[in-house]
């Protein structure tokens, strides 16, 4: 946030302000989703761009690998369980972004999600 705060090309930004309704595939109900920033920014060339970020861990980004019966079945019944949770936590992650990318897309803004590699280019700084 102090690079947002600091970085002369962000006019605004904010946090969690801005909430989308999204289907979740794991009830079939409606949810709010609250993204995580919201950023107006003037480009080199004067024009104003604004942006919703979603920031994650790159590993929650990338579906979960699919599992053979025979890998599944040598596993111990928690990892199952995990990789479970990892497919269900994907799925849920995939239609908030869905709803984020319609909504950007009806007000020329563009949806991101950012993760800490990102982050770390974004600053300078070495993962």
């Amino acid at each position: 946030m102090v690079y947002l705060d600091e970085n002369p090309s962000v006019i605004a930004w904010s946090s969690e302000e801005i909430v989308i309704p999204y289907i979740s595939p794991k009830d079939g109900r409606q949810h709010r989703y609250f993204v995580d920033f919201y950023l107006k920014v003037k480009k080199p060339d004067d024009t104003i761009k604004e942006y919703l970020w979603e920031v994650k861990p790159h590993k929650e980004t990338i579906p979960p690998v699919a599992k053979t019966r025979t890998e599944v079945l040598a596993e111990t019944k928690g990892n199952r369980r995990k990789y479970y949770l990892d497919v269900i936590k994907y799925g849920i992650n995939n239609a908030k972004w869905e709803a984020a990318r319609a909504y950007c897309e009806s007000r020329d803004w563009t949806f991101q999600t950012v993760t800490e590699k990102h982050l770390a280019s974004m600053v300078g700084l070495k993962k």
